[in-house]
């Protein structure tokens, strides 16, 4: 007797579903947008009808911003523009250091979001995987 497995969706491509979600578009069918306001997800893609809501962005998308704006931005700047901070007013620097960063944070974060849920996306990770959470499983 055949032992049977345990069904498992097909696997869905990485790197195609993460591209798409980087272009703020739908993971499924690349077409319609993901986004309806600034980070507020579309519920349903309005193309392929694909359940968009499903997929826990959560803090992700803020932690890998912050991560990235960190490293490529600040830390350069601070390397190439440090005799000159101490030297400048603070008038005049810390305008000139917060405003581009606060740009490029807020040009960066939907981007960001997008591509997180089109990795959750190909990883087939949904809110109902919320069980397997390992914060939860401390209690």
């Amino acid at each position: 007797m055949r032992r049977m497995e345990p069904w498992s969706p097909p696997p869905r491509p990485y790197f195609r579903s993460l591209r798409r979600g980087l272009a703020e578009k739908c993971p499924h069918c690349g077409k319609a947008k993901l986004f309806y306001r600034y980070l507020k997800v579309e519920p349903v893609c309005q193309t392929c009808g694909h359940d968009l809501d499903r997929y826990p962005a959560d803090d992700g998308p803020a932690y890998f911003t912050i991560l990235l704006v960190g490293h490529l931005i600040i830390v350069p700047i601070l390397i190439i523009f440090a005799p000159l901070i101490w030297k400048v007013s603070p008038w005049v620097t810390v305008p000139a250091l917060v405003i581009p960063v606060m740009i490029i944070t807020l040009l960066a974060l939907p981007r960001i979001k997008g591509g997180v849920i089109g990795v959750l996306y190909a990883l087939n990770v949904t809110r109902a995987d919320a069980r397997f959470h390992t914060a939860d499983a401390a209690d």
